[in-house]
């Protein structure tokens, strides 16, 4: 089964400084995080920013060529999650046909957010990454000073950490 997500933002991972976008479901009970080189991160800031470029740009450029063949992406989903290696397929419309094409999740997603489509996630992916969360965040300090932490943590806005390109 595969859940529909959003972009929540684009970020900087502080310890290795690489650009990662962030997906979460409607309920926000899934969080995606997906690492991408910076040319990614630009690619995919230009439409969640709307910016509007005086030429077409590789991603315009082939969603372009896509309509002039008669077909449309439909939606794209990130299908696996091997050897820390997202994949990902765009679902393509031609002549009542539906083809899937292979992708990388940072290519389809800006893809995405130009036709302004789904993006669709396979939830076996979303419960391995929330397994694999889950078994790394451990409780360290205990007393009331880590609660008072936790509490302001509780309540801080993210939506003000967006990183934007």
């Amino acid at each position: 089964m595969f859940v529909k997500m959003k972009v929540f933002g684009l970020a900087l991972d502080e310890t290795t400084k690489m650009p990662l976008i962030i997906l979460k479901d409607e309920s926000e009970k899934y969080v995606l995080p997906i690492w991408i080189g910076a040319l990614e991160a630009m690619a995919i800031s230009i439409p969640l920013n709307e910016v509007k470029m005086p030429r077409p740009l590789t991603h315009d450029l082939f969603l372009n060529t896509l309509e002039t063949m008669g077909g449309s992406l439909a939606e794209i989903r990130i299908t696996e999650l091997k050897d820390s290696t997202y994949y990902a397929n765009l679902v393509v419309k031609k002549e009542g046909k539906t083809l899937l094409i292979d992708s990388r999740p940072s290519d389809a997603i800006a893809l995405a957010l130009r036709a302004k489509v789904d993006i669709m996630v396979d939830e076996k992916i979303l419960l391995e990454v929330e397994d694999l969360i889950g078994s790394k965040q451990q409780e360290v300090l205990k007393d009331e000073e880590s609660k008072k932490w936790s509490e302001i943590l509780e309540k801080y806005d993210f939506d003000l950490t967006k990183y934007k390109m």
